[in-house]
């Protein structure tokens, strides 16, 4: 699918024009330099490799400075493969805000917040357990049993407990593209989307 990189601004809302209020993200996209054409022949399938985001140059590896080298272009901190892009891409070439247009429908993959280590009531929803009346103590957001007693004498794989929360690959889809701003390289999208403010996202058709 044809897609680009780009960054999560922030969010703010707008009215459309039977005057209903929306939601929405605005995203930095692009523009984004090819770096690499993979195909069947020289690497078994066929992809569009794009780079986005400067990055300092003595922060940057021999072998990535070579391959930025390449195709022409100063080091980049994001990469990132499109596979089947809509037309035909070249080494060196940029791609801008103008793939999309308003009312396109997209899909954006982000990586949610990390919220550290949580519980069970933060992290799967658990509803905890009633008041204080039967001489149970300090256990409102306990998880309560899990299940195993004398047989099996475990805990079954994928029990839902306390641990480590956010930090995951999200992908959102079918959102619509409210507004491109090509001069300023701005795309704004209907919703929300995953991840913190200035997190890399990658929109794809």
């Amino acid at each position: 699918m044809s897609g680009i990189i780009g960054k999560k601004v922030g969010m703010t809302s707008v009215f459309s024009a039977n005057g209903k209020y929306m939601p929405c993200t605005v995203i930095e996209a692009g523009p984004c330099v090819v770096t690499q054409v993979k195909t069947l022949e020289k690497d078994g399938y066929a992809s569009v490799q794009l780079a986005y985001d400067e990055k300092k140059e003595k922060n940057t590896s021999s072998a990535m400075k070579g391959h930025f080298a390449k195709a022409g272009t100063t080091p980049k901190r994001k990469i990132v493969e499109f596979k089947d892009f809509a037309t035909e891409k070249t080494l060196g070439e940029a791609v801008t805000v103008d793939l999309f247009a308003e009312g396109d429908f997209v899909d954006i993959v982000g990586t949610s917040k990390g919220k550290g280590f949580q519980g069970v009531v933060k992290r799967h929803g658990f509803g905890g357990v009633g008041g204080t009346t039967h001489g149970q103590h300090d256990r409102l957001r306990a998880p309560g049993s899990l299940g195993a007693s004398s047989w099996p004498s475990r805990v079954f794989k994928g029990m839902r407990m306390g641990g480590r929360m956010g930090g995951d690959r999200v992908t959102i889809q079918n959102l619509e593209v409210i507004k491109v701003i090509a001069e300023k390289n701005l795309i704004i999208i209907k919703g929300s989307i995953a991840g913190a403010k200035g997190s890399y996202v990658t929109i794809e058709k």
